[in-house]
């Protein structure tokens, strides 16, 4: 990044990628579905958390380290698999190798721009992530690719249900970029001269295919036709999730879970670990705040099995609020997505290190030495904050 670009908020990143990125890009960075409610709610429910810090107490030095899935981190935020980022032509690579310097965990998504090789490459502590999508021996092959690459784990993300429209308007994205397309996109694209400039050096267009759902011997679909595969994929069962479980046979995180029932059936089918997620707020519009149904999923399967969250976070304050409400660790999406938007790979280690450093003022605020340390007792909870949702016999 050159002069003047460090930003000191997650919402600063934002505003310079809505201002950097043609309004077609930006439009796909936009989350939510419908009217928008848990996208929202899922921002705005952390807020209604307050912290209740020491006035003395205060340990010099704090530990902010973890493991998630057995991976070490040098705090519990994970890089949230998104597909395709063409906001910037070192995309995925350029987040990995940003996660690669402050010591965190990259999730790459299976509709990735990159492929999962250059991925890890860039930082070994990969988690590959799949959809349910095309026959379970494309899957496995799939999920061999990963292992020769070196994935330490596997994000299986199942609870998308194509959820269409949004009251302020769907981005149009288009099918592939070849010339016609360019003409087209010209008068939303021109205007941005910096965005095209970084592509023009780099000698390359956006890419939207995804190199890795990409048959052996075969070409690498386009982002449309790996989504229409995987909108016409019969939907799994839970003998499916057990089946993708053993194949792997490595660490298995489930991504999506909202009910405590889900939860405590993926304990049975032997998943390492969940991540509490409504997909951004890109799901079933009105499903509660991931932060507002933590705590009672944490409480009913937090000993058995190791519980993320996903959704919402923005701040290091909000890492510690989910910390301390029975999450191992958070997983981010948007707001790296707006770092690298905002200043490729320097400004996806921005966000991360305002992050870190939210976090590290939230455990020493709080009187602790360890992120291990927190609990309840350092929040001032509402009544009738958190949500319910599934059986919880």
């Amino acid at each position: 990044m050159g002069r003047n670009s460090w930003f000191e908020t997650v919402a600063e990143a934002e505003r310079r990628a809505k201002k950097y990125l043609p309004s077609t890009v930006h439009g796909a960075l936009v989350a939510g579905s419908e009217r928008g409610c848990t996208l929202h709610d899922n921002t705005g429910a952390f807020a209604e958390l307050g912290f209740a810090p020491r006035v003395v107490g205060h340990h010099a030095q704090r530990d902010l380290t973890t493991t998630v899935l057995g991976v070490e981190s040098a705090f519990p935020v994970v890089i949230s698999p998104t597909g395709v980022q063409a906001v910037h032509p070192d995309g995925e690579v350029a987040v990995a190798r940003a996660a690669a310097n402050r010591g965190v965990i990259m999730g790459l998504s299976s509709f990735a721009s990159k492929p999962l090789e250059e991925v890890t490459e860039a930082n070994p502590h990969t988690f590959y992530q799949m959809y349910w999508t095309g026959t379970r021996d494309s899957m496995a092959q799939r999920m061999e690719r990963a292992r020769a690459a070196g994935a330490k784990a596997l994000i299986a993300t199942l609870d998308w249900s194509f959820s269409h429209g949004r009251d302020w308007g769907s981005p149009s994205i288009p099918e592939k970029i070849d010339l016609r397309t360019m003409l087209r996109l010209a008068p939303d694209v021109l205007p941005r001269p910096r965005w095209l400039w970084t592509f023009a050096k780099s000698g390359r267009i956006p890419d939207l295919t995804a190199p890795n759902l990409q048959p052996p011997g075969g070409r690498a679909p386009t982002f449309f036709g790996a989504y229409g595969e995987w909108m016409q994929t019969t939907p799994p069962t839970w003998d499916d999730v057990k089946w993708l479980r053993e194949e792997w046979g490595g660490p298995f995180l489930l991504k999506g879970v909202s009910r405590v029932d889900d939860a405590k059936r993926a304990v049975d089918v032997g998943v390492s670990g969940i991540s509490v997620s409504n997909h951004g707020g890109n799901n079933l519009d009105t499903t509660p705040a991931t932060i507002r149904l933590l705590p009672s999923i944490a409480e009913a399967v937090g000993d058995e099995v190791e519980v993320l969250l996903d959704g919402g976070v923005r701040r290091g304050g909000d890492v510690a609020k989910a910390l301390a409400l029975g999450a191992r660790a958070v997983l981010i999406g948007r707001a790296y997505l707006w770092g690298l938007a905002a200043g490729g790979q320097a400004g996806v280690e921005n966000v991360l290190d305002i992050l870190r450093g939210g976090l590290d003022s939230a455990v020493l605020g709080l009187g602790h030495s360890s992120v291990h340390e927190l609990s309840p007792d350092d929040l001032v909870v509402p009544d009738g904050f958190t949500r319910t949702a599934g059986s919880v016999r």
